[in-house]
């Protein structure tokens, strides 16, 4: 922490969106001052930031705006991390405050220019899903932090009273981090959307195709956590069933992005999960390309 910060420093949160509204939420509820919900403009986004500033004992305001609070949390898209912080490099002073970032992807010298100024930065993401209509708890979830030493320090207290886990990662390991992420929501998530439209063929309509297959998606998960990949993968892949495996490829014909899908995943299967008759799996697979 900087000389003279309190234990729980006031609060700006810099972007109201799903992750800013989840975190500003989140910090109140901890005991945290917000002091202010700064919006990237006028319109939406600062109706937005005065609804978020209005649940949390906050002031709404634009990024013109001179900033009081001890930490600043930037909860921008990560194109915006830069600009936005050249735009506030200019408009306060820094010295004696930090300032944090939420990009998985992208490390602490996004906010160089507010660095320059005197502030302590560093990156801190959560590994979670932040979308409009649902807000999870961050008990228990991991924080990914790098940065300078205050920053980083101040960083993992607030993760801790948030009851996350925070722990420290490498700026080069950055984009690796964010790519695993993206395979454990978005891209299963796309994979969920495939599955729906496979449904289809079976003549299941996706309200009922959704209902239905939530027992299996959850058992599946349960099973993954308890027994790890190997011991949970079931199915014709780890049995070797060529003939199921080749129906398969027939019938998804009329589905070509899924098919796609199909085979991808049956690839990754049969390099990191156990299966009998590889060697004819992937004869298969192949033919399906063409």
């Amino acid at each position: 922490m900087l000389p003279g910060m309190a234990a729980k420093p006031s609060i700006a949160i810099v972007g109201p969106g799903n992750l800013g509204s989840a975190l500003a939420l989140s910090l109140r509820e901890a005991g945290f001052t917000i002091e202010a919900v700064i919006a990237r403009g006028r319109g939406e986004s600062l109706t937005k930031a005065q609804r978020l500033a209005q649940q949390v004992g906050a002031k709404a305001s634009v990024a013109s705006t001179t900033i009081r609070a001890q930490l600043i949390w930037f909860c921008v898209p990560d194109s915006e991390i830069a600009h936005a912080a050249v735009t506030f490099a200019r408009e306060s002073s820094w010295q004696g405050k930090v300032a944090l970032h939420s990009s998985g992807a992208l490390s602490s010298d996004e906010l160089d220019a507010l660095r320059r100024r005197g502030a302590s930065v560093a990156s801190v993401h959560p590994l979670m899903t932040f979308v409009r209509g649902s807000r999870p708890s961050l008990a228990g979830v991991p924080f990914a932090i790098e940065g300078d030493a205050a920053a980083v320090q101040a960083g993992r207290r607030i993760v801790r009273d948030l009851g996350g886990k925070p722990y420290s990662i490498r700026k080069e390991d950055k984009s690796a981090y964010h790519a695993w992420g993206t395979f454990a929501s978005p891209l299963l998530t796309a994979l969920l959307a495939a599955t729906e439209n496979v449904a289809g063929l079976a003549r299941v309509n996706r309200r009922d195709g959704v209902r239905r297959m939530m027992p299996i998606l959850r058992q599946t998960l349960e099973n993954y956590a308890k027994l790890g990949g190997p011991n949970a993968f079931s199915g014709p892949i780890v049995r070797g069933d060529v003939d199921t495996v080749r129906r398969h490829s027939r019938v998804l014909r009329d589905l070509p992005a899924a098919c796609e899908v199909y085979a991808a995943l049956a690839r990754s299967a049969l390099r990191y999960l156990p299966a009998r008759n590889k060697t004819a799996l992937k004869r298969i697979l192949d033919s399906a390309k063409d």
